[in-house]
């Protein structure tokens, strides 16, 4: 049987002709994954492979982007460059969204910190612990990550967060960390090491404004229950 390849097909079933004819907007996501992944294999075309690919995640992105290069080249017809060409454009895709976020933000509450961070750090598998830097009037300047652990830790320098608030100048800092396991309730070692971070930034007059452990879709902030 002959490869069904997006060539092969009549023209207003292709999706690169239909993105310029109707606009990207215009596309299902199997037809944009189509495109990354150019063509199919022998017993099927490249949006049936698509739409194969998304139902295995429910036809949710955010699942799609979280599979590994090697679960992708289960897929028949997926081989290890389309695999990576997937994960590349979900991950700029990220990335763009997360730097859209950061340059818009002011800071009044900490539901706006949960929606900067939340796309960042609630589907990792494993614990990042970030700092989010203000100036004056609760403006993001910056956001860094500090470290990158385990599945349920991760070690934090003191220094690197309040090196990077003096750099920038940041009058406050927020930070942030995620649970990979969904519970957003504060460990013992969480409460010492928020507390350990705020006394440093008395020296310095600059103040943790909060400490949000952040999960799928909740989160837990110190300054709202008054613990920090």
């Amino acid at each position: 049987m002959k490869k069904m390849n997006i060539k092969s097909w009549a023209i207003e079933d292709r999706p690169r002709e239909k993105l310029l004819l109707k606009g990207i907007q215009n596309l299902s996501n199997a037809e944009l994954v189509a495109i990354l992944i150019g063509s199919g294999n022998r017993d099927e075309t490249a949006v049936t492979l698509s739409k194969r690919i998304l139902n295995s995640t429910q036809n949710n992105l955010n699942k799609l982007a979280k599979l590994s290069v090697e679960e992708l080249q289960r897929f028949k017809g997926v081989g290890e460059a389309k695999a990576i060409a997937i994960i590349t454009a979900l991950e700029l895709g990220k990335r763009q969204f997360f730097e859209d976020t950061v340059i818009q933000s002011k800071i009044s509450s900490s539901k706006n910190v949960f929606d900067l961070m939340q796309p960042k750090l609630a589907d990792l598998p494993h614990e990042e612990f970030w700092v989010v830097y203000l100036d004056n009037a609760n403006k993001v300047i910056d956001k860094q990550q500090i470290s990158k652990g385990g599945l349920t830790s991760t070690l934090v320098d003191v220094r690197l967060i309040y090196k990077r608030a003096i750099e920038l100048a940041a009058i406050g800092i927020i930070i942030c960390h995620n649970h990979p396991s969904g519970k957003v309730d504060p460990s013992h070692s969480d409460i010492e090491l928020t507390q350990q971070i705020k006394e440093a930034g008395i020296t310095l007059n600059i103040k943790l404004l909060d400490h949000l452990i952040i999960g799928k879709k909740k989160y837990f902030s110190f300054a709202d229950e008054a613990i920090l």
